[in-house]
């Protein structure tokens, strides 16, 4: 089987790609869309669970939802820098899977893991084109680069609808016991504001989002370039 993707989604951490377009990734997947995840670290410096335990998860998650594949990384949790090494790392993950469309974080977001994030995939996605760049790769050229919300939302470019995908994302989410469960942890948990109802507050932005144009659920994107569009094709 081919390692190319359709899609390839980057996040920080495990569940961030589920939390941001979880119903995105169940509806494209249904529909034959080949989608991949590369989580950038194995979130270890999470207050709860382990990385044995966040890995197993993703797991599950990713069954739910049907990816294609999941990488890691392994790059260091809350230690994300625009340095040559990360953005190598970025960059050689598009080219052994050659996606057509990428998505990252929103530059924008209260965790800096996010954030850093963001910005190491834009800097990766314009350096995969480039064929003197590590030229022992075969240069990719992404068509679309979005962005999806995690923690913080803006104002979307583009909406996805999500409705019939939703329970999916839910699932994938509920994989995630040790993040978002607290009798996951028995009395060792620590409470952070993934325990304390982080799930509904995600499910009542979708709602809202979904709002917009009269859908029960939606995921929101931005993107930094105009989208070309063919009406009444």
């Amino acid at each position: 089987m081919t390692d190319n993707l359709d899609i390839l989604i980057f996040g920080a951490h495990p569940d961030d790609a589920e939390i941001g377009m979880g119903g995105t990734i169940a509806k494209h997947t249904a529909a034959g869309v080949r989608v991949g995840i590369c989580d950038l670290t194995r979130a270890e410096m999470s207050s709860n669970g382990t990385v044995e335990t966040r890995s197993a998860e993703a797991d599950e998650a990713s069954r739910l939802l049907g990816l294609a594949v999941r990488t890691n990384l392994g790059l260091p949790d809350r230690g994300l820098y625009m340095t040559k090494e990360h953005v190598d790392a970025v960059t050689l993950a598009i080219r052994k899977h050659r996606p057509r469309i990428v998505f990252a974080p929103y530059w924008q977001d209260r965790h800096p893991d996010h954030v850093a994030c963001s910005h190491l995939v834009q800097e990766a996605a314009f350096n995969a084109k480039l064929r003197r760049y590590l030229p022992d790769t075969e240069p990719v050229a992404v068509e679309q680069l979005f962005f999806y919300f995690i923690n913080d939302v803006y104002e979307p470019d583009v909406l996805v609808d999500v409705t019939e995908s939703y329970a999916l994302k839910t699932a994938s989410l509920e994989a995630y016991q040790s993040q978002f469960n607290p009798a996951s942890g028995g009395n060792g948990y620590v409470a952070t504001p993934l325990n304390q109802g982080y799930l509904e507050r995600v499910e009542a932005r979708d709602r809202l989002l979904g709002q917009k144009r009269a859908v029960g659920y939606a995921e929101g994107f931005v993107s930094k370039l105009p989208i070309v569009v063919n009406l009444f094709s």
